[in-house]
């Protein structure tokens, strides 16, 4: 009986967000032995790692590392700085603008670095990643540019791009907006009470007023899905506060060099 061809393997970075945790289902969609990566970088939200490991192993990931770059050393985040204080209850014209304290410096460049290496280490030519350029929160690393010109690098800074296997960066979600993720992410079984997307969670639960619980819960409201994030001050799985509006952005801005 001949042997199943072994599937291409993928390193996927896993924070343990929505994003995250929907480019987890959608690399092993497409076929992929999935090798989750999570990265301890001194986030305040910790919290998500452990989320991290769960959702690995519910949606099937050939194994899960979690690595340590401790970039509270610089501080200069909300995330990374316990002096910075996360912004709460912004409206969507202060979301829409600028870039926000809760930008980490580099972040999205350390991480793909590392799951460049771990993709070299277990000979995985595809790493995926969940950034989004329209409900963004105007991050400058989570544009299509920023994209592209880390592949380009791929190419040059590798053994295996020199050698002729160039690996390949895939954002399959950053063209769609939140809701259209979770439409995505509920059609490929995406276990989304796993996952926490607070900037700021208070014992296990969601604030429910940062940026990233605002567009998570604009996102469920508009997709039509309940959303089962544990906010403070709710008691049960499945509530959903009113969504505040925060209005999405333009691609050809968010691309933007």
């Amino acid at each position: 009986m001949a042997k199943r061809a072994r599937r291409p393997r993928a390193v996927v970075l896993l924070s343990g967000g929505l994003d995250s945790s929907t480019c987890l289902a959608v690399s092993a969609d497409d076929g992929f032995e999935t090798h989750a990566l999570s990265v301890n970088y001194g986030q305040r939200h910790q919290g998500e790692l452990a989320r991290a490991r769960r959702i690995a192993r519910a949606l099937g990931a050939a194994d899960h590392r979690v690595v340590r770059v401790d970039l509270s050393a610089f501080g200069g985040s909300a995330l990374t700085d316990e002096a910075i204080a996360v912004p709460k209850d912004r409206p969507a014209s202060a979301m829409a603008s600028g870039i926000p304290v809760t930008y980490v410096p580099a972040r999205n460049t350390v991480l793909l670095a590392l799951a460049l290496a771990h993709a070299e280490t277990i000979g995985a030519e595809d790493v995926y990643l969940g950034v989004n350029a329209i409900d963004y929160s105007g991050y400058p690393d989570c544009r299509p540019a920023f994209v592209r010109a880390f592949e380009r690098l791929a190419r040059v800074a590798t053994k295996a791009g020199v050698e002729g296997k160039p690996l390949r960066i895939h954002a399959p979600l950053i063209r769609l907006s939140k809701a259209a993720i979770i439409r995505l992410g509920t059609k490929l079984g995406v276990p989304y009470r796993l996952t926490l997307s607070c900037y700021d969670p208070v014992h296990g639960r969601a604030c429910g007023r940062c940026d990233a619980c605002e567009l998570r819960r604009k996102g469920f409201a508009e997709a039509g899905v309940p959303d089962p994030t544990l906010y403070v001050g709710l008691k049960r799985l499945g509530s959903r506060p009113r969504a505040r509006g925060v209005g999405r952005r333009a691609l050809a801005l968010t691309d933007r060099k």
